[in-house]
């Protein structure tokens, strides 16, 4: 009588799941992660429209970009870049997560000059 029980709650929860009678998802707080949970920091090797090579020490991480990404700011935070000027060979600062299937995307972007030190504003 137990295991048909067992078998008959098994065989309603997808009903229920379905008519959302069944709250199966973790609350908010636990499944958001906080911009800048995560970070690497080296030097550019590939940029394109939808990714980002940084290779620091040995590896090389790849990031994904989100279609109008423009979260890319001086270290300081208070100068914002275009995607154009970042070019391979820059030192870079990028914090990223990986909520989504597991795949790294950047969250935003610092530009470093080769002293880990904030890039100057550029007149021109």
């Amino acid at each position: 009588m137990r295991t048909f029980v067992h078998a008959a709650r098994l065989a309603v929860l997808p009903l229920a799941l379905s008519l959302g009678m069944v709250v199966a998802t973790p609350p908010p707080a636990a499944t958001a992660g906080t911009v800048g949970s995560a970070w690497v920091e080296g030097t550019l090797v590939h940029i394109s429209a939808n990714n980002i090579k940084v290779k620091t020490g040995t590896q090389e991480l790849s990031f994904l970009l989100v279609p109008h990404f423009d979260q890319i700011f001086s270290d300081d935070g208070k100068t914002t870049y275009q995607m154009k000027s970042l070019h391979s060979g820059q030192t870079v600062k990028v914090f990223y997560d990986q909520k989504f299937l597991g795949q790294r995307h950047a969250d935003r972007i610092l530009v470093l000059n080769r002293a880990q030190q904030p890039m100057k504003s550029q007149k021109g």
